[in-house]
Order: C-alpha cells, then structure tokens, then sequence
C-alpha cells in the first residue's frame, strides 16, 4: 500500500524542478540554506523540487517571501496540473447521477 500512496502523490505533483532551476539556483541558495530560511526539511524540499508531492499553499507563501514569486500564481499552476491530472482519468471516475426529486 505505501508504493501506491507513493505512486498516486506522483501523480498528482507538477514537476516542480523549473522553481529549482530559475528561480533558487540563480539566487546561489543551497537546499540546506533555503530549507532552514523556509523552516522545512531538505527531504520536503526534495520530494518537491523532484515530483513527489505537490505544491502547498503554506510553501507557496514561502517562495512568494523568500523570492517574491506570487503564491497565488504558484497555486494556479498547481490546480491546473491537477485538473489535468484528474481529467486524463476522469473516465476511471465512477459517480451514479443524481437527478432531481420527482
């Protein structure tokens, strides 16, 4: 069961190593600095920056302080990746339809 929580995080996670790449990395910022000026672990970090959970409300306030990225930008980008994600198996949904009342 853990391999399948793990696999579904994935699934749900934009791949957020571009954050990494263009906006920390230019900053010279190791990990361990910017998860100690964020207040996280370097692992929260990593599962992050490589896919493996998605982006939080609470982080995405950390980036928009730390680098002056707007978080609500982040979280857009976020649900967009996740209406994707949801869409591609919307047909593995299953709802029963609800009609009105009679």
């Amino acid at each position: 069961a853990k391999n399948s929580t793990c696999h579904q995080a994935d699934q749900y996670a934009t791949d957020w190593q571009w954050l990494k790449s263009e906006v920390v990395d230019p900053h010279g910022v190791s990990i361990n600095r910017l998860s100690a000026s964020f207040h996280v672990t370097r692992q929260t970090l990593s599962n992050l920056f490589n896919g493996h959970t998605a982006l939080s409300a609470d982080m995405a306030i950390r980036f928009e302080k730390a680098f002056g990225i707007k978080a609500d930008t982040l979280m857009r980008m976020q649900a967009n990746y996740d209406m994707a994600q949801a869409r591609a198996r919307a047909d593995e949904i299953v709802v029963e339809k609800i009609l009105p009342a009679a």
